[in-house]
């Protein structure tokens, strides 16, 4: 939903594209199975890993300094980022202190306004000898925002694609071709998003890099969370980052376009729009934002376990699911036990994937569970973990999208047809607000000064990823709740062991509930009833809030049609 000087040309959202088109084209897909063409073979992806002392850099040097003398070695230390201006700055700040390595792995980079600029300061750090490793789901990458591969032609700069799609890059519609005679692969995606410099510090979380992940687009906004890491626990998140970057998967821009297509393609959007292009990564610096000050923030130390699914749950070109599934193995990357993980590290990690390890974490729960999911596709594991705790005594609070501030209508839908049971099992729902009170305010981070959400101008969509269990342990990163982070995308998370985080990140969520959410109940009639949100002067409803007649009425056509293992 990132808005761009050519919007209408970018490819739809991922989301968007799936939910509304992918049901309703997977029998289509199959027959056309055989006319998709092949990928590049014998392709030379020479081997790098991680900085192995990164204790040895200035930022090395500065989490040593900000490490308390009484603190655990084996702890990490975690800022949380809940606001938009900090999520960026923060980025930046890596990046301009970075010495020596940068890596970026994420689902989706737009070729709009934040992220160039963010761009071009990375460009400016590989020209004063920092290596810059960019690994990018090949999802997004047609249109306009095919020119963020151009990164992988910098000098010092090395650019792979995870799970590439064959075909034409010029149009949504070469795109949407590719997924039609490919369907099985390309609708598994790799939808982790991580951002480390040096291997000494890192942001996680559930941002992509793109305006409307910063806050800066004209009409739609995600609200979303990250957390800054420092420490033992980058060391494992770099590991992660390692497998998928030296995986067979993987593939170095290079052996997918030239940079003179990629050049000719710009001409080609240029000449289509009126509108002004996106700046390229390595024009001359711009205007931007000040980077956060590492130094002046306050850590808050604990133990820590990452979650990182395999690469191998994606299946290879031409392998079908049986054969993936084969050649995966367990799901959960074999990352090492680290002495400072949590007691239930063991179990935790042997799991076929991140969700399945949350929902061995809320087996454990047993006095509350707050959960925080934009996609929530409760399935018959979830829903019977749900209710397991509802008989331990657990008090459950769900935040998700409405349908009004959701980007993929249909997941909503999968989440509709499970919330009567929901409620009826005692768990408290809540539903984001489109047109936000007064996120900015409402959602303050930490330790860092940071602002939160939306600013109220534009649509608030719900981006965070969120799990907290009895106030003690917390999960962030890009996973959902739901049965495509379950069984088809690949996920990261962080589990951090720290009642003090917790109530950090519990505050951040309840702070703002009451203004920005409405509370699903049913009322004495048996009817679902939707309490309008605090002091927002409008009324309680008995449809959902927000939504034109249309839309709804579409759902209720379309929803009972659509898998829930694509949701």
């Amino acid at each position: 939903m990132t808005a761009s000087p050519s919007r209408h040309l970018k490819s739809p959202p991922p989301r968007a594209l799936r939910h509304w088109v992918l049901p309703c084209i997977a029998a289509l897909a199959m027959l056309l199975a055989g006319c998709a063409s092949s990928l590049p073979k014998d392709v030379d992806r020479p081997l790098s890993t991680a900085l192995a002392r990164p204790q040895d850099t200035p930022l090395g040097a500065l989490v040593r300094q900000a490490r308390p003398a009484g603190v655990k070695p084996g702890a990490s230390g975690f800022v949380l980022i809940a606001g938009p201006e900090h999520a960026y700055s923060s980025r930046l700040a890596l990046v301009e202190n970075a010495s020596q390595t940068l890596d970026l792995q994420y689902y989706a980079i737009h070729a709009d306004h934040s992220t160039a600029q963010l761009l071009r300061a990375i460009v400016r750090a590989a020209r004063r000898g920092v290596r810059v490793r960019v690994l990018l789901d090949d999802f997004h990458s047609t249109g306009p925002d095919a020119q963020v591969m151009r990164l992988a032609f910098v000098p010092n700069v090395e650019m792979r694609m995870f799970n590439p799609l064959s075909g034409s890059r010029a149009s949504t519609l070469g795109r949407a071709w590719a997924l039609f005679t490919d369907f099985q692969r390309a609708q598994q995606r790799m939808h982790n998003k991580l951002f480390v410099a040096d291997n000494a510090m890192a942001v996680m979380g559930g941002r992509n890099l793109g305006d409307a992940y910063f806050d800066a687009a004209d009409d739609d906004n995600f609200v979303d969370l990250d957390i800054l890491s420092a420490g033992p626990v980058v060391k494992d998140l770099s590991h992660s980052f390692d497998s998928y970057w030296n995986n067979v998967r993987a593939y170095p821009v290079q052996s997918l376009i030239s940079e003179k297509e990629l050049l000719q393609l710009k001409t080609q959007f240029a000449k289509e729009d009126s509108q002004p292009q996106p700046a390229d990564p390595g024009q001359a610096p711009a205007q931007s934002e000040q980077p956060m000050e590492l130094g002046r923030l306050h850590w808050i130390w604990a133990q820590a376990l990452v979650l990182a699914d395999d690469p191998a749950k994606i299946p290879l070109e031409g392998e079908d699911h049986a054969g993936q599934q084969a050649s995966a193995g367990a799901g959960t990357l074999p990352v090492r036990q680290p002495s400072h993980a949590p007691a239930s590290a063991a179990q935790l990690l042997n799991n076929d994937s991140v969700v399945d390890g949350l929902l061995t974490l809320i087996k454990t729960a047993r006095q509350e569970l707050l959960v925080v999911s934009p996609y929530f596709v409760p399935g018959k594991e979830i829903m019977s973990a749900f209710r397991a705790a509802r008989d331990r005594g657990v008090r459950i609070r769900v935040l998700t999208n409405s349908l009004a501030s959701n980007d993929a209508p249909l997941a909503h839908a999968g989440y509709a047809r499970h919330r009567r049971a929901l409620l009826e099992m005692g768990i408290a729902l809540y539903e984001l607000r489109s047109e936000p009170a007064n996120l900015r305010s409402a959602l303050s981070a930490g330790g860092t000064g940071s602002s939160g959400g939306s600013t109220g101008k534009s649509r608030a969509m719900l981006h965070t990823k969120l799990l907290v269990v009895d106030g003690r342990l917390v999960v962030v990163g890009s996973m959902n709740l739901d049965m495509r982070s379950q069984l088809q995308n690949t996920e990261l998370a962080v589990l951090i062991a720290s009642r003090s985080f917790g109530k950090l990140a519990s505050d951040n969520i309840d702070d703002s509930l009451p203004e920005n959410s409405w509370r699903v109940e049913i009322d004495p009639e048996g009817r679902l009833i939707w309490r309008a949100p605090q002091d927002s002067g409008l009324q309680d409803m008995h449809s959902e809030p927000d939504a034109s007649l249309g839309l709804r009425l579409m759902l209720q056509l379309l929803g009972p049609l659509a898998p829930e293992s694509l949701l």
